[in-house]
């Protein structure tokens, strides 16, 4: 918006013309959100409590988390005032693919509220059936993907790059669309599965987000594209704005939801940052470094996958209980070095996701 409004002025007014920078309104679209983030935060928290929004916890669940029950939940309404406001207001809002991303995120966010809906009308910690959850996101995915298929942003939106080799690009042709729908379904419930301690989701999100900030700024921009040999995107110049508003709404969203928590993010926050990461992903081409920089979700993801799959066949448990980080916490590790173990961990692997813009 604000683009749209002073560029045009930067005639009369020199100044104005900063706002042609996407450096410069990257910067303000992260300080935007985590500033609503912050003011809003504890009115949502209070109106969530008014609301009796309020944790479910799991029966079966580890006894520590008793406690958390009664905290209000679905604080990713936040998360999402906080992206789409600083997003429509420093974006340059004739660009696709920052539409593209909103649609992604507030999709999957709505899925994620009905489901937080139906837990608390309950009162259980079921809300929609799995295969109702499935359907939609798996819809959300088929829409983005098949967006992009038909309207192509260059010749490699159906390619997938593969990190360290440089001319090896599968081509998938029109498998794209439900490739694209695995990225975003994948992710969106990784995040998700992870999302069982304070501040364990968001942490790692913001982390990736800053990685993609990176990742979406350089596929952007033709020279710097082209001197690290990365694909150029026409039109993902825009994308850091939207990137940069999900780590100003995630760090925002941490100083209420640290441990303990006065907030959880719910379905509604967990399954929209999944969407969200995902979309970037895909529009920049980087589906696979994805699964690096999010290795966190991966791991979640896996624990369960693995879990599931083994009591099916033998009967028998691998993990005491998944996701992985409730094994953890029935091994007795308290539940503070959990959290900021895995934040280390992803850490670790954003450094490692960046290397790929390099070695390639």
């Amino acid at each position: 918006m604000l683009y749209h409004l002073l560029v045009p002025l930067a005639k009369t007014f020199g100044p104005f013309n900063v706002f042609r920078y996407v450096t410069f309104r990257t910067a303000g679209a992260f300080l935007t959100a985590l500033v609503v983030a912050m003011i809003l935060g504890p009115l949502i928290i209070r109106k969530l409590s008014d609301m009796r929004a309020r944790q479910v916890v799991r029966e079966d669940g580890p006894q520590s988390h008793l406690k958390k029950a009664g905290t209000p939940t679905m604080g990713g309404v936040l998360i999402l005032l906080a992206v789409v406001s600083a997003t429509l207001l420093w974006a340059q809002l004739t660009n696709r693919f920052i539409w593209l991303a909103l649609f992604s995120m507030l999709a999957m966010g709505a899925v994620g509220f009905l489901d937080d809906y139906l837990k608390l009308k309950r009162g259980t910690s079921t809300g929609l059936r799995p295969r109702q959850k499935f359907f939609w996101q798996i819809l959300i995915g088929l829409l983005v993907g098949g967006y992009l298929y038909l309207f192509p942003a260059d010749m490699f939106t159906a390619k997938v790059p593969i990190p360290f080799l440089k001319h090896w690009m599968p081509e998938l042709g029109f498998w794209y669309i439900p490739f694209a729908m695995l990225v975003i379904v994948g992710c969106s419930n990784a995040v998700n599965l992870t999302d069982g301690l304070d501040g364990l989701a968001i942490v790692p999100t913001l982390m990736a987000a800053a990685t993609f900030t990176l990742f979406a700024y350089v596929a952007g921009h033709a020279a710097i594209a082209r001197y690290l040999q990365v694909i150029f995107v026409r039109g993902a110049s825009e994308l850091p704005i939207f990137a940069a508003a999900l780590v100003g709404a995630s760090l925002g969203f941490l100083w209420f939801n640290a441990h303990p928590a006065q907030v959880f993010m719910g379905d509604t926050g967990s399954l929209a940052l999944g969407g969200a990461l995902a979309t970037v992903a895909l529009v920049t081409k980087n589906e696979l470094i994805l699964v690096v920089a999010g290795g966190c979700f991966v791991f979640e993801a896996l624990s369960v996958i693995i879990q599931v799959f083994w009591f099916r066949r033998t009967g028998r448990r691998v993990f005491r209980m998944a996701p992985i980080h409730h094994h953890y916490e029935l091994n007795g590790l308290p539940e503070p070095k959990i959290i900021v173990r895995f934040w280390i961990v992803s850490f670790v692997l954003q450094v490692i996701a960046l290397t790929t813009l390099k070695l390639r």
